[in-house]
């Protein structure tokens, strides 16, 4: 009896506009269709049709000034939608402004997508010198303090992959070994937050702490993000309890009760 291969119900064009939109970031905000087809390894006819589709709907739209492409309306829209209806974002916001006004410095709301952490939120300091960061903003887990946190406290196959994957080298700090990983991330259990010392930027401190839901699952991680002038060896630990505070707080505020 023939054995029946599994069916790909994928849509291929609507895969491949995903592709498109998820290929625009604050780094390149406008891109060309042949930049495009180079990068997604599309034909530039392919890439026309599907551009034209999406501006027709709004989620992109041409500058005339340079014939490039960039996000419309329709993706703001949506972005919207999506953040109102993030229980997590709407109890994290008065946590992070507070953060704010008790460091001085930067602070994030962050989870994990794939092996990158992502800021869905962020609450930017007074200080003239600010960390470089934004909200959907994308780094390696391996390589930031939001990222330690959660990798620590999530499945094991996380760190299977990231492992896999293989490590870049961003600064002399940046952990590029197993070992070093594993290290790491059994000191972040153990301490119950996570540091990053110019791991992934020179000059940047951050220090992170889990946020958990109300079954106690780790869900997300809050931070704080600013420079060795002012997160000095002196200051971190005072700092660090104020990190680890808010993340309580917020998960307090998602219905975790800790016994």
């Amino acid at each position: 009896m023939p054995i029946e291969k599994k069916k790909d119900y994928t849509l291929s064009s609507v895969k491949n506009a995903l592709r498109i939109l998820r290929r625009f970031s604050m780094e390149e905000s406008e891109l060309k269709i042949t930049d495009l087809a180079k990068d997604l390894d599309l034909g530039k006819s392919t890439v026309s049709r599907l551009m034209s589709t999406l501006a027709s709907e709004g989620f992109v739209e041409k500058n005339p000034e340079n014939q490039r492409y960039r996000l419309g309306l329709s993706i703001l829209s949506l972005a919207s939608v999506c953040t109102s209806n993030f229980e997590i974002h709407k109890e994290a916001m008065p946590v992070l402004h507070q953060l704010v006004d008790k460091t001085g410095e930067t602070a994030h709301l962050a989870i994990l997508d794939g092996l990158d952490v992502i800021y869905l939120h962020k609450v930017e300091s007074k200080h003239h010198v600010r960390a470089f960061t934004h909200i959907g903003k994308r780094n390696p887990a391996y390589a930031t303090s939001s990222g330690k946190v959660l990798l620590a406290y999530n499945e094991d196959h996380y760190v299977d992959r990231t492992i896999a994957k293989g490590f870049e080298h961003f600064t002399n700090n940046t952990i590029t070994t197993p070992d070093q990983l594993t290290k790491a991330l059994a000191e972040v259990r153990r301490k119950g937050y996570a540091l990053s010392i110019e791991e992934i930027f020179e000059g940047v401190v951050s220090i992170a702490s889990p946020v958990r839901d109300y079954t106690g699952q780790v869900i997300a991680s809050v931070n704080i993000v600013g420079p060795m002038q002012r997160l000095t060896e002196r200051s971190i630990p005072i700092h660090t309890k104020k990190v680890i505070e808010a993340g309580k707080q917020i998960s307090a505020r998602l219905g975790y009760r800790a016994y």
